[in-house]
């Protein structure tokens, strides 16, 4: 008996939204074991995912088709780079919430700049997450370091501006597998500069290669086959569960502890964008009437 629409993309959906959570946790617990080194990580990563992506793009590559950009390419490097050495010392759960309110701020404010006009709950939204953002990385006995805080809210905003370069796509895999594999000899240097200093075991080239080529790799491939089944708010909002899966995920797997403040801080970022994300799709649903 076939299974009904719903439950398949209810299933591929939720296992997309375990996929970006398990990049965070792999990484971390990589790291965290002193199994591989943050530059390295990084290139295994990008070149794994960039060949998963190439194999799934292969009819279009092998026709002299290659997506993406150099810019794109950019960001998606900035983005993988600061992500990996920014969990030398950020928790999974902290890291993913950094990164998830500094890619949906990031918008946000492009979205003010470009003249895109927004209500008082928007706003109201948009403050009430960046103020758990600022409030998370205060000094205090649980604030998370600030040098990892900072690299992750720049890997925030690198992949903030990797997606509004990508927007409009028309072969988002084809493009994904094309940035991905500009992005290898980008990882390159990084790695030529620190390998010497970094320690590279069997069981980290694991996480990495799990990172890129299943996390990265095959979740992203999902993500665009599930995308245009999902209203624009059902994706923007289904992605609030990433942090909270990392975080559960750090606590159960890598034993990290989840502290009140990063509960609060995850209060107030994901429901301030949540909050942002349906007052702007009861605007839309107005105007429309």
């Amino acid at each position: 008996m076939p299974q009904q629409p719903w439950i398949r993309l209810l299933l591929l959906t939720s296992v997309t939204m375990l996929a970006f959570a398990a990049n965070s946790l792999f990484c971390r617990e990589a790291l965290a074991s002193g199994s591989i080194g943050a530059a390295s990580f990084t290139l295994i990563r990008i070149a794994s995912g960039a060949l998963v992506l190439g194999i799934l793009a292969s009819r279009h590559i092998r026709a002299g088709e290659l997506g993406g950009n150099w810019l794109s390419a950019t960001a998606l490097f900035g983005y993988a780079v600061a992500f990996s050495f920014a969990y030398n010392s950020l928790s999974a759960g902290t890291g993913a919430l950094l990164l998830f309110g500094a890619v949906q701020i990031t918008m946000i404010l492009y979205g003010l700049w470009s003249g895109e006009r927004i209500n008082r709950k928007q706003m109201i939204g948009a403050l009430l997450a960046g103020a758990g953002l600022v409030w998370l990385v205060l000094p205090g006995v649980s604030a998370p370091p600030l040098i990892g805080a900072m690299l992750m809210i720049i890997a925030g905003v690198s992949w903030g501006v990797y997606s509004l370069l990508g927007r409009g796509t028309k072969r988002p895999t084809l493009a994904t597998a094309g940035n991905f594999i500009r992005a290898v000899p980008m990882a390159l240097v990084p790695f030529a500069l620190l390998s010497n200093s970094e320690t590279i075991s069997a069981t980290g080239i694991g996480y990495a290669v799990a990172s890129g080529a299943l996390a990265s790799g095959l979740g992203y491939a999902l993500w665009y086959l599930v995308l245009p089944s999902l209203s624009a708010v059902t994706a923007a909002t289904v992605q609030l569960s990433v942090p909270i899966i990392a975080a559960f995920g750090g606590f159960i797997w890598i034993g990290e502890a989840f502290t009140s403040r990063l509960l609060l801080a995850s209060i107030a970022v994901l429901g301030g964008i949540a909050l942002f994300v349906m007052s702007k799709q009861s605007s839309h649903v107005i105007k429309d009437k």
